[in-house]
């Protein structure tokens, strides 16, 4: 296997193309209307929870022409406990894809996906359910995020063309650059928000190694009805 060295990017990026998976919802109130008053062609592509905020937030009328379910995108219905929502190729595809590999362009044709340009993500609440008095290793294990720090990595890796956007506190300023620059964000920001975004990943994957360090065999098991114990 040979990877892909890239040579030649956009400065400029057009936000077309957004993925959308938040727990924490600050701020989606008004950096969707922002966003779409800043780049009026824009289609957002969610799953569950983040679905539901983004169409009432919307309207009908808006969500019709803007919203598109990620299960409907990729044709895959979510798994039970929304365990599997975005771990599918077509997402990855649109992620990672470069503009200028005529390899992907075919690929991004053949699968009739879409080249993803932000996506906005952040992650279960692990700190703060491990924070809780007697939190049970099960609760915790239940609060371990996979699509979405593969989203944020995947889009961060990216950061040539694609905006990783983890921290509320940035759609302000996201929106203060989209607005003053015709719906487009630059190679700067894209890549301080991939540095921000790997930070994220990082302190949340420390968070859970701290929390089952800790967590002896004996209190696992006694977690669970084991079958079959040795």
């Amino acid at each position: 296997m040979s990877l892909n060295l890239v040579s030649e990017v956009d400065d400029r990026v057009a936000v077309r193309q957004v993925l959308m998976s938040v727990s924490d919802k600050t701020g989606l109130e008004t950096f969707v209307p922002g966003l779409l008053a800043a780049c009026p062609g824009v289609t957002i592509y969610s799953t569950g929870g983040t679905y539901t905020a983004v169409r009432q937030i919307l309207g009908p009328e808006l969500s019709q022409k803007h919203l598109v379910a990620v299960s409907d995108y990729t044709g895959q219905p979510e798994m039970q406990g929304g365990l599997v929502k975005t771990l599918d190729f077509k997402i990855y595809l649109g992620l990672l894809s470069e503009t200028y590999n005529e390899a992907h362009r075919q690929d991004l044709a053949r699968t009739r996906a879409v080249a993803f340009d932000m996506v906005v993500v952040n992650l279960y609440p692990f700190k703060k359910t491990v924070a809780r008095p007697g939190v049970t290793p099960e609760e915790a294990r239940t609060n371990i995020d996979i699509g979405g720090p593969c989203m944020v990595r995947a889009s961060a890796k990216n950061y040539l063309r694609v905006a990783s956007v983890t921290d509320p506190a940035d759609y302000g300023a996201l929106l203060g650059e989209l607005s003053a620059r015709g719906g487009t964000l630059g190679l700067g920001t894209r890549l301080c928000l991939m540095k921000k975004a790997f930070a994220h990943t990082a302190q949340y994957d420390s968070a859970i190694a701290a929390f089952f360090a800790d967590v002896a065999e004996d209190t696992s098991r006694s977690t669970y009805r084991v079958h079959g114990q040795s």
